[in-house]
């Protein structure tokens, strides 16, 4: 099995790289299209601003494929920005056109006491608990939040999961072989990786597993 792991400039390539590969599981960065023939599943982890990451995908020429894979369900996986781009826009670049794939809008944390970016670990609720995506990680399992915008899915169907800061939003959305999540499985130490695992092992068949 060949993971992708999409390298647009910015984002944490190493530690995700390290991650994927600590669970037997070959990766490689992909920086131009050509790249997706040789892989199975799409990792795209984020770290920057969404239209940043946007326009490096369009110079890239990966936007487009980036899409058609999503739109095809082949395994992809999202990360941060890799779960905000998969909507219509974002509060954070006005006029900058996401995937739109999910339908939604990603918007700031509203002025409060709380602290904003919303940085350390929380815990999530998973929405259905018998998806093979939460095997092994209990009713709530902590991970680790970097992030000042979160995803507003307009389809109750693709959430995935919530967490609550303030208030309760959306922290992760699956549909079919495509997952994406606000926090960072790659900082979320052994809960993060059984994620990624349990990603890996319900989107590819056995037959194709390393």
């Amino acid at each position: 099995m060949k993971v992708g792991i999409i390298d647009y400039g910015a984002g944490n390539l190493r530690s995700v790289h390290k991650a994927v590969e600590s669970l037997g599981v070959g990766a490689q960065l992909v920086r131009e299209a050509g790249q997706l023939a040789e892989i199975e599943a799409l990792v795209l982890p984020g770290q920057g601003s969404f239209g940043d990451c946007l326009r490096h995908l369009v110079e890239q020429g990966l936007r487009e494929p980036i899409r058609d894979w999503i739109l095809a369900d082949r395994p992809y996986f999202g990360i941060c920005l890799g779960y905000q781009i998969l909507f219509g826009g974002s509060e954070e670049s006005p006029g900058v056109p996401g995937l739109g794939v999910f339908p939604g809008d990603v918007v700031r944390f509203p002025v409060s006491d709380l602290k904003v970016p919303h940085m350390g670990w929380n815990e999530i609720t998973p929405v259905h608990r018998e998806d093979p995506l939460w095997d092994g990680l209990g009713a709530h399992p902590h991970v680790y939040f970097v992030h000042s915008y979160y995803p507003r899915p307009a389809l109750e169907t693709d959430i995935a999961c919530r967490t609550s800061y303030g208030f309760e939003f959306a922290s992760g959305v699956r549909r079919g072989n495509v997952v994406a999540t606000q926090f960072h499985p790659e900082k979320s130490q052994d809960v993060g990786l059984r994620l990624l695992r349990n990603f890996f092992t319900s989107v590819i068949p056995s037959g194709a597993r390393a």
